[in-house]
């Protein structure tokens, strides 16, 4: 009985060995290959949820763990000003760290030959007279623009501004501008170049004082498009409204209306063919050279009012717009005004794409007017908008 059993015995034995060795083998062969496959996978490819995602236009230049690999061919002045700065303190609670990152736009060093030129000049001595250089690389997205350790171009002989409230409706002297970045060499020519001048400029007729300008938001009552100052000051109580914005203001006549009646209006413009922020300043006004890109450099709900003429219209980007109309939305206060004034595109954008991107802010409509752009022929159909919107008193967020 043994001697049988014994055959039977053995064979189970080695057969269970075999099991064994078998599963051993390809449990070392599995997590080989597992291993290996992550390894691979790792150095080489990312999830395919991550490639779907779409590449953001500034991710042209790689970033990369060597610095010098990126930073080799960026102006050394634009290095020192974008470099991480050590607090002379050390550890400061406010910035939560123990350095400070001056700001700067992203775009900067995708345009390095402007960048180079911009940025070379002798520390401590003047500047380039580059005021078309520095807006070309403001335009395109370098905004804003880095510090530079020079002084920047002035006339010679420099005239002090008229006494306020003279200089309001006065035009300056010509030594109060550097004129190398513009056609026009003094005031003359400007105020002269709409009946002078058969191409297209900004605001061609702004600088003349004595005309159109003078005559802008002065009606008692607002003909339809055009309101008036007066009747929208008439909207909220008398002196609720006493700060804003004037964005895309042109020589700024519209924040001089305003001081006249003790509302304070900063204005943001451009120097396009024309010293506009030299003459702001000249008038005794605040400008702001940002354009329509930047981020409004205010609080939330802190202004009282936000007005634009003619700037916002459908050469805009759509998606640019629709952050644009927010970012005033964040800063007008509760119960604040935006006085969207001739808003201008064609007309069966108005009702397609426009008009429910605008409504689609939050704002409440105190007036709604839409009427025909007739200055370019009626055959193009373009229509106008005029509207003043209230941010809600109650439940803004």
């Amino acid at each position: 009985m043994d001697s049988t059993q014994n055959p039977k015995f053995l064979t189970s034995y080695l057969f269970f060995a075999f099991l064994l060795a078998s599963s051993n083998l390809l449990t070392f062969f599995i997590s080989t290959s597992f291993n290996s496959s992550c390894t691979f996978n790792q150095q080489t490819n990312t999830p395919s949820t991550v490639l779907a995602k779409p590449t953001p236009k500034y991710e042209a230049i790689q970033e990369s763990s060597d610095n010098t690999q990126t930073d080799e061919n960026l102006p050394s002045e634009f290095l020192a000003f974008t470099s991480p700065q050590k607090l002379p303190r050390g550890f400061n609670k406010n910035f939560n760290s123990d350095e400070i990152m001056p700001p700067i736009g992203r775009p900067c060093t995708l345009f390095r030959d402007l960048l180079h030129r911009y940025m070379s000049y002798n520390v401590n001595g003047s500047c380039p007279d580059d005021e078309l250089l520095a807006q070309k690389l403001l335009l395109k997205g370098c905004e804003p623009l880095p510090r530079r350790r020079c002084h920047p171009a002035a006339p010679q002989e420099y005239v002090e501004p008229y006494p306020f409230p003279e200089s309001q409706w006065r035009t300056p002297s010509d030594f109060s501008v550097v004129w190398t970045a513009f056609t026009c060499k003094n005031y003359d020519c400007l105020v002269n170049r709409a009946k002078n001048q058969r191409a297209f400029d900004d605001c061609k007729d702004c600088f003349d004082l004595n005309g159109r300008e003078r005559r802008r938001w002065t009606a008692k009552n607002g003909a339809g498009l055009d309101f008036s100052i007066d009747e929208v000051l008439a909207v909220k109580k008398a002196g609720t409204i006493r700060i804003g914005l004037d964005i895309g203001g042109g020589v700024a006549t519209f924040a001089v209306r305003m001081r006249e009646r003790n509302v304070t209006i900063l204005t943001t413009s451009m120097n396009l063919n024309g010293p506009f922020n030299s003459f702001i300043a000249s008038r005794g006004v605040i400008p702001l050279y940002v354009s329509i890109s930047q981020r409004l450099p205010f609080f939330d709900n802190t202004l009282d009012i936000v007005h634009s003429m003619h700037v916002l219209s459908n050469w805009i980007p759509e998606t640019l717009l629709h952050f644009l109309l927010f970012d005033i939305y964040r800063v007008l206060r509760p119960g604040g005004l935006f006085w969207l004034d001739h808003f201008f595109c064609v007309g069966d954008q108005f009702e397609k794409v426009y008009a429910p991107l605008i409504e689609s802010i939050g704002f409440n409509k105190v007036k709604w007017i839409v009427g025909r752009k007739l200055d370019r022929g009626p055959e193009l159909n373009e229509m106008y908008l005029s509207a003043l919107l209230m941010k809600p008193l109650k439940n803004s967020w």
